[in-house]
């Protein structure tokens, strides 16, 4: 018969095999109501795994799970995370995490995986992508991890101890006033002219300007109703296909005020349209503000094409779609509009970002206060300017 000790805190047993004179700690894992056994050489070991075990059950840390590998837990997230993501988040979580993390770490045993591990891989990383890129990886795999301690795979997140590189504060990209103004003279009865007024006169992002309708514009009040956003997304790697869906935050649903010459633009823009509906037999009425040819969905390609175009003709660098947004914030925050309500007319949730992301422009614009400051002072004192 084996050699068998009660544990001294109870809840479990110390005995040494007969066969290979191992010992053996024993206790029952509460969750599951079964028993455990963990292997030791030597009494003192056994009695020392024993009492972390138990420590870490009543501390609810204790991994109840069985063992997987990262990739294998990774896929099992990601397809939790479908269920609650939109096709745009969940789509840059499994992009990067098939490109990166599971040809580097795929194969590691969820519960073999170290900081050490992950601090190499974000080592190697650097060497092929940028720093902000790494910690986009690196908020992934933490996210991941921390699902496998909630579901009882692993402890604690190896993330936590991992230093993951310092974000390099991006330049942003934007057309000043005068640049907007050459690049709409040089869309001048272009098929883009309408789209690029009005996302230089409202800031709204590309998948908002993409899925307006008709039914979205007050003509009499001038004012634009963003509702909805076309994502134009492969999310389960299938192919690519356009949707329509919630626009990214609830304060991204608003009334944006529009300017007389944007709408101007839009009554052209709406009667052009009308003409070519009924020279095109096969159009698919929709009520898109901004369809292709006939009628349907956009495709994003050849606008960015047609805008890298456009900005070469004029002369100007060549920007993403994306940065006529930042231009049309930098533009009016350039005027002395206050930032509350460029917050509204972009959609931020608060004002922090709006601030955060403009940042170069408020510090011209506290130059130039102080500037004025001094001046108005001094003048009040009989000095000079």
């Amino acid at each position: 018969m084996p050699k068998r000790k009660r544990s001294v805190h109870g809840g479990g047993s110390v005995y040494q095999r007969k066969g290979d004179g191992r010992w053996v700690a024993k206790f029952k894992v509460e969750a599951t109501g079964k028993w455990r056994e963990l292997y030791a050489r030597t009494e003192k070991e056994a009695y020392a795994k024993l009492q972390q075990a138990l420590f870490e059950q009543k501390q609810g840390t204790l991994v109840t799970a069985p063992q997987q590998s990262l990739q294998a837990h990774m896929e099992h997230w990601l397809q939790v995370k479908r269920l609650e993501l939109k096709d745009g988040t969940y789509t840059y979580y499994r992009v990067y995490t098939e490109a990166y993390i599971l040809p580097v770490l795929g194969h590691i045993r969820l519960q073999k995986l170290t900081d050490a591990h992950i601090q190499s891989f974000y080592a190697d990383l650097l060497e092929d992508v940028s720093a902000n890129t790494v910690r986009l990886i690196h908020g992934i795999l933490r996210t991941a991890l921390e699902a496998a301690v909630r579901w009882k795979k692993i402890p604690l997140n190896p993330c936590k101890t991992v230093t993951p590189p310092r974000a390099v504060k991006k330049e942003l990209t934007y057309l000043t006033l005068e640049q907007a103004q050459r690049l709409l003279e040089g869309a001048r009865n272009h098929k883009l002219e309408c789209l690029l007024t009005l996302a230089l006169a409202t800031g709204m992002r590309q998948g908002e300007l993409l899925a307006l309708r008709w039914t979205d514009i007050d003509f009499q009040k001038a004012t634009l109703h963003v509702t909805r956003s076309l994502s134009y997304r492969n999310p389960d790697g299938t192919g690519y296909e356009h949707k329509v869906e919630e626009p990214k935050t609830a304060s991204s649903k608003r009334t944006i005020p529009l300017p007389d010459f944007a709408l101007e633009a839009l009554q052209k823009h709406r009667v052009q349209q009308l003409e070519r509906r009924l020279k095109t037999p096969e159009w698919e009425d929709k009520g898109l503000v901004f369809p292709n040819d006939t009628g349907g969905y956009l495709w994003v390609d050849p606008l960015r094409r047609q805008l890298k175009k456009l900005l070469q003709e004029a002369g100007l660098p060549v920007i993403r779609f994306h940065d006529l947004r930042h231009s049309a914030a930098t533009i009016l925050l350039a005027m002395g509009v206050n930032a509350k309500v460029i917050q509204e007319r972009l959609g931020h949730s608060h004002i922090s970002i709006t601030l955060g992301v403009y940042g170069h422009v408020t510090e011209s614009m506290q130059l130039e206060a102080i500037t004025k400051l001094d001046d108005q002072f001094k003048r009040s004192k009989g000095g000079q300017p």
